[in-house]
Formats: C-alpha cells, sequence, structure tokens
C-alpha cells in the first residue's frame, strides 16, 4: 500500500506541471490546486491512522504488576459500650378512673337568715384551720346586743331597788319583833290589855312577810338579770357565728355563695382535707386479683401531658357493682396543683415482677417506620445493627428489651445514631462505665461498610 502510495506521487506532479503550464504566467489558481491535493491527503492521512492501529494492536501489552490489597480502613469514632443487663421487670395493670378528694369537708353557716358580706377565698385557695373564709352580715345581731345589753342594766337596776326595799322590810321586822316583845312582857305583867298585844303580834307578822315578799322579789329581778345575760351570750355567739371560718385545713374545693346570697342551710364551701386525692380507679373483677393493697401505680393524664405522679393503692372495696362486673380501687395521690377532683386519668398499677433483660434507653435508636434499632458490638470492633422489641421504661433511664438481644451483648452507647451497619469503631475502655458517662465522637465522614 505504501509503494502505491509512492508511484502515484509523479502523476501527481505531473498534472500540477500541466495546469501550471496553462495558466498565464502570474495567474496561478491556487483554489483549484488545493482541490487537487485534497483527496491525496485525505487518503494518506486515512492511511496513517490505519498504520498506527495495526501497530498498537500488534504490539504486546506489558503483564500488569499485580497490586498490593488495600490497607483496612481505620476506625475513625470512639464509642463506650454497655452490656444488656439481666434485671426484674415491673408489669403493670392499666386502668382508668376519677380524681376524688379524699375527704370532702362541708361548710355549713352557723347561723341563718343574714346576708352574706364578704367572701375571702375562692376556689382552689389552700385555707388554714380556723382561717376567715367569708363574713355575714351582722348589723341586726348588733342591734339584738345593745338591747339585751339595756336589758340587763334595767334588770340589774330592779335588783338593786328590790334589795334596798328587802333591807328596810328587815329593819321594819326588826323593830316590829322587839316592839312584840316588850309588848309580851307588858301583856304578862297586866300592864297593856291583850287587844294591844295582839295589835303588836299582827303587825310583826306583817312585817315577816314583806321581808319575804321582797326577797322573792329581789330574786325574780335576778331571775330576769340572769335571762337578759343569757340572752346576749347567744347573740354574741351569733355574732361570732356571722364570721365563717375553715373548720380543718385544706384545698377549697368548691365555693356555692355570692355576696348579697341570704345563709339558709345550704352548703356555703367544701374542702379537701389536706388537700388530699384519690384516684377511684375502675378494675375488672377479673384481673382485681393481680391488685394488692399498697402496690404504686403511675398516674397520667390524656389532658394533661405534664402529669406524671407515683401514687400508691390504699384500699380495694369489697363489692363489684353487678352492672359493670368492675370494683373501685382507691389510690392515694401526692399533693399536686395539676388535678382537681373529677377529671379523668389513668394508672398504670404494679401487678408484680418478672426476669428480664435491660439496657440504657440512649443506647436505642428510633427508626422512621416506628421500630427501634440498637448497635451491637461483634467480632472486636464492628458494629451490627440489631432490629429489637422495647418494653417497659425502667428506672435510671434504662428500657426492657423483649427481642434481639441476650444478656451479655455489648451494645454501643454514645454516638449510637452516627453509626451503620458494618462500621468499625474504636471502644473506649469499659471499665466503670455507667449510664451518662461523657465520650468523644470522631468524625463519621468517610465510613465506609466492613
Amino acid at each position: 500500500m505504501v509503494r502505491k502510495f509512492v508511484e502515484a506521487e509523479p502523476e501527481k506532479f505531473e498534472a500540477d506541471k500541466d495546469l501550471s503550464e496553462v495558466t498565464p504566467v502570474g495567474e496561478r489558481k491556487p483554489k483549484r490546486q488545493f482541490q487537487a491535493w485534497l483527496p491525496a491527503m485525505l487518503v494518506g492521512t486515512g492511511i496513517g491512522i490505519a498504520i498506527t492501529l495495526t501497530g498498537i494492536r500488534l504490539t504486546p501489552r506489558p503483564t500488569p504488576t499485580p497490586t498490593q490489597p488495600s490497607q483496612t480502613q481505620a476506625p475513625s469514632m470512639s464509642v463506650t459500650v454497655a452490656p444488656v443487663e439481666n434485671t426484674r421487670i415491673a408489669r403493670k395493670l392499666s386502668v382508668t378512673g376519677t380524681v376524688a378528694a379524699r375527704e370532702l369537708i362541708a361548710v355549713l353557716p352557723q347561723t341563718t337568715g343574714l346576708q352574706i358580706e364578704q367572701i375571702l377565698v375562692d376556689e382552689g385557695d389552700f385555707v388554714k384551720a380556723g382561717q376567715v373564709m367569708a363574713v355575714l352580715d351582722n348589723s341586726v345581731l348588733q342591734t339584738q346586743i345593745n338591747g339585751a345589753k339595756a336589758e340587763i342594766e334595767s334588770n340589774q337596776a330592779v335588783v338593786r331597788q328590790r334589795q334596798a326595799a328587802l333591807a328596810q322590810n328587815q329593819a321594819s321586822l326588826a323593830e316590829a319583833e322587839r316592839t312584840l316583845e316588850r309588848n309580851r312582857q307588858l301583856a304578862n305583867a297586866g300592864a297593856i290589855s291583850r287587844q294591844e298585844f295582839d295589835a303588836r303580834a299582827t303587825e310583826a307578822a306583817t312585817a315577816r312577810e314583806d321581808v319575804q315578799v321582797a326577797s322573792a322579789d329581789i330574786n325574780s329581778a335576778q331571775a330576769n338579770v340572769r335571762s337578759s345575760t343569757a340572752r346576749l351570750q347567744q347573740l354574741q355567739t351569733q355574732l361570732g357565728q356571722t364570721t365563717v371560718r375553715a373548720p380543718a385545713a385544706g384545698i377549697v374545693a368548691e365555693k356555692n355563695i355570692e355576696i348579697g346570697n341570704v345563709a339558709g342551710n345550704q352548703q356555703l364551701f367544701s374542702i379537701i382535707r389536706g388537700g388530699e386525692l384519690e384516684l377511684q380507679a375502675q378494675v375488672p373483677a377479673t384481673q382485681l386479683p393481680q391488685v394488692q393493697i399498697g402496690a404504686t401505680a403511675k398516674i397520667t393524664s390524656d389532658s394533661d401531658r405534664r402529669v406524671s405522679l407515683q401514687g400508691r393503692v390504699r384500699e380495694i372495696a369489697p363489692l363489684v357493682n353487678a352492672q359493670s362486673r368492675q370494683a373501685i380501687v382507691k389510690i392515694d395521690l401526692p399533693n399536686t396543683t395539676l388535678l382537681r377532683p373529677g377529671v379523668f386519668a389513668r394508672a398504670a398499677i404494679t401487678t408484680n415482677t418478672v426476669p428480664g433483660i435491660a439496657i440504657p434507653a440512649k443506647a436505642v435508636v428510633p427508626q422512621q417506620d416506628g421500630t427501634s434499632t440498637v448497635f451491637v458490638l461483634t467480632n472486636g470492633d464492628k458494629v451490627q445493627a440489631r432490629p429489637i422489641e422495647v418494653g417497659e421504661i425502667l428506672k435510671d433511664s434504662k428500657v426492657e428489651i423483649k427481642q434481639g438481644l441476650k444478656a451479655g451483648d455489648r451494645v454501643i452507647l454514645a454516638g449510637a445514631g452516627y453509626l451503620k451497619d458494618g462500621d468499625r469503631v474504636n471502644v473506649a475502655s469499659t471499665k466503670n462505665i455507667k449510664d451518662g458517662d461523657r465520650v468523644n465522637v470522631a468524625s463519621t465522614k468517610n465510613i465506609k461498610d466492613g
């Protein structure tokens, strides 16, 4: 092929020569000359490319040198681990009920027929024993008291008058008796007539009667004084009763009066003694044997997420409702402002404890589908993502594990949320590791599976 290309060149040159001869001197035609060279140049270029490709194809390729195995990716995260521990799991019975006062005290008026003048407390207030809660209008009683006092003074004046009359009658009696005695001696001596003696005797008897009457009048006047005094005391007692006081310390649960109301026999207030509340939970009869007096119960409320209280079973009703087949279990509640009598609440009553396993709650990684995962340390420094089933939430920030782990497994604590299955990690010393320890977590960038 090369020879043909060389041999064709003289012909090309001859053609160019002939072309130049027919062209006048000084007037060459470059365009036609370029068009004549173009086919030959393209053919030559193609031949060169073909030769080059053939050479490349025929040149032996060197045998590749075996590459050295890549070095293992070094761990780039420092983590702590915790063992899966055996523990005792408290099983709970979930029930519902109504919050009620453990002891509700009714506050009634001690005197009736008077208007409410002042109200000094409101519902929800804490009151001490004897604290004034309301005041009734006492103007009528004040008038009656003033009248009773005047009556007492009048009766006492009568007593004094009658005591003076008695003293005078007693003096007259004494004089009459002395005269009678002298006349008796004279009558015996015959100095006076019998008729005159009898007249002196009548005077003495009359004087004695006057003394007796005066004494009776004094007793009557004194009785009037005592009566008016008793009346005054009664009015003063009623005056004191116009001040309504708390019969015991506690929280005001109800206020049933307004200023201007006339106090009758109706209840004015009610007080929760000591502010003590209880949950009256409804427990099915079939589950009643599981409940024991003294068992702990966690109290929550659907309407208030802040409610998370620890109660204790105080009483189990001896009777089961014939219609609902349920019994009332009373659970004492701690003092709180989050619950009021009449609200609905839930209780998880501890029924018994069973063996189980638990891990720190921060080792659990929630998934988008609602499941949970933990990373278990395997093969020294590799982690394995393992799905688990979480059970009860325990104290000390731990959770029960129902499925997915066994006692002795080691789970990742700090940094679990940044891991993926197969990552390698640096494990910090597990000696004396406890929940809440701080660790340094390195960047997880460039961590690959394996």
